[in-house]
């Protein structure tokens, strides 16, 4: 286990888990976070060993709270400038480029930046009775970021949340699709992410990795590029592949494949 103050980071059989680790802040995001969480995504794609990775947080009742108003309060006061410009990884491209699927395990209510967190892991586990939505017209500050949204739920009820910065009960987002699976306690959430890691780690590493990035491809390309983009990357990077052989051949003697990821 590698531990930083505020961000733990572990690997076991495969899969990754990054924890938020700053409960008494409610887990919002610092300056400081930001850069080791910049780092951490580079880390989990260079990592052969790494198949899917966890992102969770210290239970404390919240995910992730956003952005630490605090802290940008006093860098304004002590520098002048505004908290973004001492993040890392503005625009969220670090984990956005993330090639291994990433599975967001939301033990706790997720405003703003905890939103923003969830919608760019690619399955979601939310924890009942919790909250989640876009606060940002609250405190005067934007939410560019929320754009992606319009693929994942209802145009309707997001502007609802980006108009008004309500927070949206989880079941709601559990009923529109947002999230793949809602949880009673902090243990349960962790317990299916889990179940989804193992599940995802177990297959093979470059079909995985394939379909997650055809998929995301498509809600940029369009449906028609996006299929075709889709057929030319599996194609060159999929069906030549050992572990194409392997999984056929594997079925056919009755045994579990042993994944190269190659």
């Amino acid at each position: 286990m590698t531990e930083h103050q505020e961000l733990l980071y572990s690997v076991e059989d495969g899969i990754a888990t990054v924890t938020l680790n700053r409960p008494e802040r409610r887990n919002a995001l610092s300056p400081q976070v930001t850069h080791i969480l910049a780092d951490t995504w580079k880390r989990i794609d260079a990592d052969p060993g790494v198949r899917v990775a966890i992102l969770t947080s210290s239970y404390c009742g919240t995910f992730c709270a956003g952005m630490d108003l605090r802290e940008a309060a006093r860098l304004k006061i002590e520098t002048g400038k505004d908290i973004l410009e001492f993040f890392a990884d503005l625009r969220n491209d670090g984990i956005g480029k993330v090639r291994k699927p990433l599975i967001a395990a939301i033990n706790g209510h997720f405003p703003a930046g905890g939103m923003m967190l969830a919608l760019n892991c690619d399955l979601r586990v939310g924890l009942a009775g919790t909250r989640g939505g876009i606060t940002e017209v609250k405190i005067g500050r934007g939410s560019p970021w929320a754009v992606p949204l319009l693929w994942m739920m209802p145009q309707a009820q997001l502007m609802e949340t980006v108009l008004t910065g309500e927070m949206l009960p989880a079941e709601r987002l559990y009923a529109v699709g947002f999230l793949n699976y809602l949880e009673d306690s902090d243990a349960a959430v962790q317990a299916r992410a889990r179940e989804l890691a193992r599940k995802i780690a177990d297959a093979a590493p470059r079909s995985v990795m394939a379909g997650k990035k055809a998929l995301k491809d498509a809600t940029t390309l369009g449906c028609e590029p996006g299929l075709q983009a889709a057929w030319d990357y599996y194609e060159r990077h999929v069906y030549p592949s050992e572990d194409a052989i392997e999984g056929p051949k594997a079925f056919a003697e009755k045994r579990k494949p042993q994944w190269k990821g190659r």
